[in-house]
């Protein structure tokens, strides 16, 4: 048996290998939807409180944009939305704690970007709603515009885009600010709501949610420049593409809906429907759903229990709820919006 430097043997060598391949397949090939169905539900990370998106009320029960997604795909495994688990994680904690596999998917307000997805070996499947930094001040300061924002003194969440994008803004228009940087977001609104800063600088969305729970929202004006692209989209882990897609296409399922008109009203008329195009959502063409490993009926658990794209959107953060978000880019691709599913077909 051939020999190499230092001793190791072919036979060995080939055992090493083996083994080590062994192990990077169980690091890696995570086997996500089997787990969650033994378990019976969905373990999902959320934003601790952000009215509109994620927010327990005083019974413990979740409501939220986010939550709703998460609740979308407990339905399209379980045909149950009550099979999702929310558990609350703070911005620094939320990939390490879904790498670690404490969730199955974060559905928590973060930004897709090309470094997170390399650092911390995540996909962003989709983007569930397109937003942009803004800036929110006190009515008082008479400022209507962000280029007259220099020398203010900022507060930003540390460990953000946020933080990286407030510092692009102000050296691309040659301005200064003072950062006042706190690591957990309640640290953030209570520095800004004493006065310690000036300025708040967030996600708009997030800064509408925000300014709902100040003493007197309307002493305060959220700018109308966004500064920055924030496409919010859920995370799960690489290399675990069978959970990924399920992920994936329980958002495309939900616009796919918006945009064929099929609603939790009349998810029942629409299994009637003759169009090829609902009746492949619908599961009465084709095996999409069992081709995710789900069943056949996967997109009508999502549609029934949860809702379609818009209906999720207007009764969480636009024009039914108390944020009143205006859908901007949100909207459907065929009404002035970017919001795009690929067909089901």
């Amino acid at each position: 048996m051939r020999t190499f430097r230092g001793g190791l043997t072919i036979g060995l060598a080939v055992a090493v290998l083996v083994a080590a391949a062994a192990v990077a397949y169980e690091r890696y090939d995570t086997r996500t939807l089997k787990r969650t169905i033994r378990r019976g539900e969905v373990l999902c990370g959320v934003n601790a409180g952000l009215p509109g998106f994620s927010a327990p009320d005083d019974k413990g029960i979740w409501s939220g944009f986010d939550v709703d997604f998460c609740r979308a795909v407990a339905a399209a495994i379980f045909d149950d939305p009550s099979k999702a688990k929310f558990i609350p994680l703070d911005a620094s904690e939320r990939f390490k704690e879904l790498q670690s596999r404490k969730v199955d998917i974060l559905s928590r307000n973060s930004t897709w970007s090309m470094a997170r997805e390399e650092n911390y070996d995540l996909y962003f499947p989709a983007v569930a709603y397109y937003d942009g930094q803004g800036f929110m001040l006190p009515r008082s300061r008479n400022i209507e515009t962000a280029l007259d924002l220099n020398n203010s003194k900022v507060c930003v969440q540390d460990g953000t885009t946020t933080l990286l994008n407030l510092a692009d803004y102000f050296r691309t228009n040659n301005m200064k600010y003072e950062e006042m940087k706190f690591p957990k977001l309640e640290e953030v609104i209570k520095a800004y709501d004493s006065g310690k800063c000036d300025t708040f600088t967030a996600d708009v969305s997030q800064l509408y949610a925000l300014r709902l729970n100040m003493a007197k929202p309307n002493d305060h004006i959220i700018l109308p420049e966004v500064i920055s692209k924030e496409p919010l989209a859920p995370v799960v882990r690489q290399r675990d593409d069978d959970w990924m897609m399920i992920v994936k296409w329980t958002l495309y399922a939900m616009i796919n809906a918006e945009e064929l008109g099929v609603t939790s009203k009349n998810i029942d008329e629409a299994l009637k429907s003759k169009k090829p195009d609902v009746m492949r959502l619908v599961g009465n063409e084709g095996t999409y759903g069992e081709d995710l490993g789900l069943t056949k009926d996967w997109a009508v658990r999502i549609i029934r229990h949860v809702g379609n794209y818009g209906e999720v959107y207007e009764r969480n953060v636009g024009a039914e709820s108390k944020l009143h978000i205006p859908r901007g880019l949100n909207q459907l691709w065929n009404a002035g919006g970017i919001q795009y599913a690929p067909p089901i077909r």
